[in-house]
């Protein structure tokens, strides 16, 4: 940061001021001194290069004694003011002016201090003698306490509001909670208090605890307690054991933090001056960082400063010497950058403090400032930041867990991260996006960039680093593998011949790896950093300055300042550079080895400057910021100055670009044009004058004086404006614009002066003019062509009609298909829809229905193109992305291409299409592709996508092997057996379709299905009927557990011993457990005990299961025999011998008898009165089938009734 005198206003009568409060919300200054003097002053709004004017000035009268506390409740507008004799004013503001609201005279004694809770609604008054009064806002007393023997000198509120603090004489600090209650005494580490080695009473000279949000990181200190002797504390809060501790070599007055918590300003007087102090100028103000870290020290004149106060946003210090006010401006070291018009800094209030998130994070604004757009990033907490022509990288302190792990894990050498602390440098173009990063230990507190390096430093260490990005990782010149080089300050770098006085008493000479130096304690660290194309230069606090080369970073040089360098800047040649010391002083350095052409510089010095930027384009041009000047220096010559208060971001072309930092950061607007201020060089502004006034030959003179491509240019065009053809080419010439000298040929060559002013206005963008002179000039051809040229087609359809006759369709159709084109670019398609049709542009008409989903137009188009148009098929891709086949297959077969419409079918899943086009245009490949497909498929184990696409292609038998297959994975995974049961049923149905598509008219399917399966090989007939047999066997199974639920007992014995024939499906444990079951419910204990001894000579199951089965029988067939009791029989349909009615097969002539697929039961008059089902073939009795709809195997509905 930076701070200098702005302003200076006096009191009149000479009456001495003993305090200044400024206002925050609404900036009034309230100011307060002897005989009662109490005034409220408020300077005019504007920057900080705007002229400060008191918009009022008000003395408020009430005050007899001397006023000596001032404090503002900033939420509720309210000003408290105390005298001498103990009399306290509260003021208020009614209709511009400030009035007395409210009093209250003790007098017994005088207020020491006041302070208001954050919030406003409560105020703490502490009296010299001990008193303490807490009140409202309103003026009601909440309570009052008399602290006996004790002085208070101070109070403040925590910023909870549920603590106070109080000051005493002695210098002890005490905490009382909000109630009155005596909470604990501060430990106090700067001084010693009370002890036998306190020589003297150490008074506290001020005492102040931030209350407002932090932005930056919660543990950061934020009580200080000042003493008069310039030792200070300052604590994180109450209880904080390790405070920041350090002196200020002077006499404390007091202290106030800015109003984000992290500049400290102290004011007094420094120890050294002799007494009695009349005679010099002892005033100082001290800037600390909240660890206590000095930025800055400001004189201020006078000879007893006694107080002081920020500006609400932070940018003004007043304070408050003998009858003056002094006011100082805040220039911040904002974290910010420049380059490619877009303007990158760190948002004030980017960090995490609010507690939300575990680890501060910082929002980095890349601001686009000629489309007004932004682009926000979010990045671990950033230290610094800085730009070259194209890139801009960021410096940032890598905290979160992870990416702390990521860049240790990086690192080759980790032995170097002290306290395991890495960096990230990240490499960002103008929106924001990262191309390149690299992870090191080194902590970028300075950081360069050119157009190939980033140099970073340390307070020892410096890097620097090739950066690659997608430009130059094209050029075969930058394939080589990237090396960083790593020194130590200390060291002189390879690469160096050069006098030993250069040496400077080194003693070591390395390679630039930098290993061994990582914890070297040095006592001379870095303070600045400046890189050029060419140079490295580095900065220490003695004043001396490193000089390297970045080409093999050799130490070309050593020089010395005076002083501890604040910022340097090189020039666009590498041959001077400017040096700003922390004083101010602004001095010149030269680099150049060649003395002939250097200028004396010496003589250059400038004070209270605070930036400096040198010309992109011109050596000797440098552009700095003297307090609210900025001041164009060419060579050793300073041109009159230029009101300013922005922050340089690049000098270019004899034009200064600068940013307003201060309302978009500080204060918080939104950034919009008005934040951009574009500023001229003198030369540049003369050049206008002359042009503009004088005349062609003064200013071709003035430029040749002050020669520079922008004049040039701006010569030429005020000749070629006046058509001084001559003139202008010499212009063109000497500013190397080829452009323009090809304008003056052209020119040459046309007669007429209002074409060649036309051209000229073309040539320089002022289209409008150009195309009036050219029809005025009755030239509307070339009109046309330069809107033509321009792409502006909707006026070259004006022009059209403008002629009237003798424009062509053509010339229309061309028009009107630019003009879709146009809104095709904007994706408004319902435009270029409409401008494609009336040019009968077919494929700019099918883009726009695509895009608008207009499919149904879309698929009409395949007609209105004829047959082999090139669009057919990109009509025909369209369709088949939304999958609109048979359309995609007609714009195909239309061109011509039947390949490429089965690969459409196959691409969509419709493999019956596909092979019904193969097999129309003989194309056997199809089933080859279909077989590697399915076997693909069922590769990565999508076996019910390779069904569907086995059936979608016709091939129902291969399907119904799948659905087998699926089948099998079921029982495996033990799925439900119903389940199971309708996978064979779909299986046994598609192979059903199998011998449907197989028949042929003379064997018809319906009437001769067994010769169609006689007729087909042994092996696909057998797989059909296996499927069948597996569907019986799931089905029979599911029937006999539900007729034994439901205690249809003989009937589910009839099942369960149907089931005996499917032992080759079922598990037999399973088979015989129901077989069992069911007859020993039925009685038929004969039955039963087979099923038993089946059971038990069963090997595959274990030992404990078959004695269970074993012990079972025993409990059965001791208190029955083993015989079945008596059974219907029914004659046998082939022998006549009677067989029981449950028996599947007659046991004399072994014929067998149907199953019934509805009960179970055998059919035993196979011959004559049964029901078929016209879908699975399978047979039941008609009673029973009667009382159905569907099939109870198949589940097809029953359309009539087959016997």
């Amino acid at each position: 940061m930076f701070v200098y005198l702005s302003k200076k206003i006096a009191i009149p009568n000479n009456v001495k001021l003993n305090c200044i409060a400024w206002n925050k919300e609404e900036g009034y200054i309230a100011v307060a001194g002897s005989e009662g003097l109490l005034k409220v002053l408020k300077l005019d709004q504007g920057g900080l290069a705007a002229v400060s004017n008191l918009s009022m000035n008000q003395t408020l009268d009430g005050h007899k004694e001397s006023v000596r506390v001032v404090t503002w409740n900033d939420a509720q507008q309210k000003l408290t003011s105390s005298d001498t004799d103990g009399v306290i004013m509260v003021w208020m503001l009614y209709k511009g002016s400030w009035y007395e609201e409210m009093t209250n005279d003790r007098k017994k004694s005088t207020v020491a201090s006041m302070s208001w809770t954050s919030d406003g609604a409560k105020i703490c008054i502490v009296y010299e003698d001990g008193a303490i009064i807490v009140g409202s806002v309103d003026g009601n007393r909440i309570f009052g306490k008399e602290l006996k023997g004790t002085h208070l000198t101070g109070v403040q509120w925590s910023p909870d509001n549920r603590l106070i603090l109080f000051a005493l004489a002695n210098g002890e600090c005490h905490l009382y909670d909000n109630q009155g209650n005596f909470a604990m005494k501060l430990n106090i580490q700067c001084v010693r208090l009370n002890g036998s080695n306190a020589s003297r009473v150490q008074r506290i000279a001020s005492i102040c605890w931030f209350s407002g949000r932090s932005s930056s990181r919660r543990n950061r200190p934020v009580l200080a307690i000042c003493y008069e002797i310039g030792r200070v504390q300052i604590m994180r809060n109450e209880n904080d054991d390790d405070p920041a501790i350090f002196d200020t070599k002077m006499r404390n007055v007091d202290a106030k933090w800015n109003h984000d918590g992290s500049v400290l300003a102290i004011c007094g007087t420094t120890l050294e001056t002799p007494v009695p102090p009349a005679q010099r100028d002892n005033n100082q103000v001290c800037f600390y960082s909240p660890l206590g870290r000095i930025y800055r020290t400001l004189k201020v004149p006078g000879s007893d400063i006694t107080s002081l106060s920020w500006e609400g946003k932070s940018l003004r210090i007043a304070m408050a010497v003998d009858s003056f006010i002094y006011f100082a401006n805040i220039r911040p070291d904002y974290i910010w950058c420049y380059f490619e018009k877009t303007v990158v800094f760190l948002n004030s209030n980017s960090s995490s403090g609010n507690g939300v998130r575990e680890t501060p994070m910082s929002v980095i604004t890349f601001w686009n400032t000629v489309s007004n757009q932004s682009f926000l990033k979010e990045v671990e907490p950033t230290l610094c930041l800085a730009a070259s022509s194209e890139h801009c990288v960021l410096g940032v302190e890598c905290v979160s867990s992870n990416i702390k792990e990521i860049a240790l894990s990086t690192l080759e050498n980790q032995s170097n991260t002290a306290d395991d602390k890495v960096y990230q440098l990240l490499l960002c173009n103008s929106i924001g996006t990262t191309v390149d990063s690299k992870y090191t230990d080194i902590r970028p507190s300075f950081v360069g960039i050119n157009s190939s390096y980033v140099a970073i430093a340390s307070q020892e260490e410096i890097l620097i680093w090739h950066y690659h990005t997608p430009k130059s990782a094209s050029n075969l010149q930058s394939v080589k593998a990237r090396k960083e080089k790593r020194f130590h300050i200390d060291d002189t770098p390879t690469g160096v011949e050069m006098a030993k006085d250069l040496m400077l008493g080194s003693s070591s000479t390395g390679t630039g790896t930098g290993e061994a130096h990582s914890h070297r304690r040095i006592s001379d660290p870095i303070c600045a950093l400046a890189l050029s194309e060419k140079l490295l230069l580095v900065a220490r606090e003695s004043g001396a300055i490193n000089e390297y080369s970045i080409a093999n970073v050799a130490l070309r040089n050593r020089h010395m300042m005076s002083s501890k360098v604040y910022k340097m800047a090189i020039n666009c040649n590498s041959t001077r550079a400017a040096i700003i010391d922390h004083m101010g002083v602004m001095t010149l350095l030269d680099l150049d080895d060649n003395r002939e052409t250097q200028l004396n510089f010496s003589r250059v010095e400038r004070k209270d400057v605070w930036a400096v930027s040198w010309a992109k384009d011109n050596p000797l041009l440098l552009a700095l910021m003297e307090k609210t000047r900025m001041y164009i220096f060419r060579g050793n010559d300073p041109e009159e100055p230029i009101s300013c208060s922005g922050y340089i971001c690049t000098f270019e072309d004899l034009e200064i670009t600068s940013v307003l930092l201060d309302d978009i950061i500080s204060i918080g607007e939104l950034q919009n044009s008005s934040h951009i201020i574009q500023l001229r060089v003198k030369s540049l502004r003369d050049t206008d004058d002359l042009l503009e006034h004088v005349g062609l030959e003064d200013a071709k003179q003035f430029i040749e004086d002050n020669p520079h491509p922008r004049l040039w240019r701006l010569l030429a065009e005020s000749a070629l404006k006046k058509l001084e053809l001559d003139t202008a080419e010499n212009a063109f010439v000497r500013c190397a614009n080829y452009p323009g000298i090809k304008l003056i040929k052209r020119l040459r060559t046309i007669n007429t002066q209002e074409l060649q002013r036309a051209e000229v206005a073309a040539f320089y963008g002022e289209f409008e003019e150009a195309e009036k002179l050219y029809l005025d000039a009755d030239r509307r051809d070339l009109a046309i062509e330069l809107r033509m040229t321009l792409c502006d087609w909707f006026r070259v359809v004006q022009l059209y009609r403008m002629g009237g006759s003798g424009v062509s369709d053509q010339q229309m159709e061309t028009a009107w298909r630019e003009i879709g084109h146009h809104f095709a670019n904007l994706r408004s398609w319902e435009s270029a829809k409409e401008y494609y049709d009336k040019s009968h542009y077919i494929e700019g008409f099918m883009d726009a229905l695509y895009h608008l989903e207009q499919f149904d137009e879309l698929e009409q188009c395949v007609e209105k193109l004829p047959e082999k148009s090139p669009l057919l098929p990109k009509l025909a891709d369209m369709l088949a992305s939304v999958g609109m086949c048979a359309e995609a297959v007609q714009a195909h077969l239309r061109f011509g291409d039947q390949t490429a419409a089965v690969n459409t079918c196959v691409n969509l899943r419709q493999w019956g299409e596909a092979v019904e086009l193969a097999q129309k245009y003989q194309m056997p490949q199809v089933n080859t592709l279909i077989a590697k497909h399915a076997a693909q498929l069922l590769n990565e184990g999508r076996l019910t996508e390779a069904i569907e696409m086995q059936r979608n292609a016709g091939r129902h038998l291969d399907a119904a092997r799948l659905l087998a297959q699926l089948a099998e994975r079921e029982l495996e995974k033990r799925a439900p057996m119903l389940r199971i049961k309708k996978i064979y049923i779909l299986a046994a149905l598609l192979a059903e379709q199998h011998l449907k598509a197989v028949a042929t008219p003379e064997i018809d399917y319906a009437s001769g299905r067994n010769t169609l399966l006689d007729s087909i090989s042994l092996e696909d007939a057998a797989c059909i009927e296996r499927m069948w047999h597996c569907a019986e066997a799931y089905h029979f199974m599911l029937l006999a557990q539900r007729q034994l639920r439901f205690g249809i007992i003989h009937s589910a014995l009839s099942t369960a011993i149907r089931l005996r024939e499917y032992e080759d499906v079922l598990p037999l444990e399973d088979i015989y457990c129901l077989v069992a079951l069911a007859s020993c419910a039925d009685r038929a204990f004969g039955t039963c005990s087979k099923a038993f001894l089946k059971l038990e000579t069963l090997s595959h199951l274990p030992e404990k299961t078959l004695q269970e089965y074993e012990q079972l029988a025993r409990s059965i067939f001791s208190k029955y025999e083993p015989e079945d009791a008596d059974l219907d029989t029914v004659p046998c349909y082939s022998c006549g011998v009677p067989v029981p009615d449950s028996s599947p097969a007659c046991v004399e002539c072994g014929a067998r008898f149907p199953a019934c697929i509805s009960s179970g039961k055998p059919i035993l008059q196979p011959t004559n009165n049964i029901w078929i089902c016209t879908t699975c073939h399978h047979c039941a009795s008609p009673m029973e089938i009667s009382r159905l709809r569907a099939c109870p195997l198949c589940h097809s509905l029953i359309a009539s009734m087959t016997v």
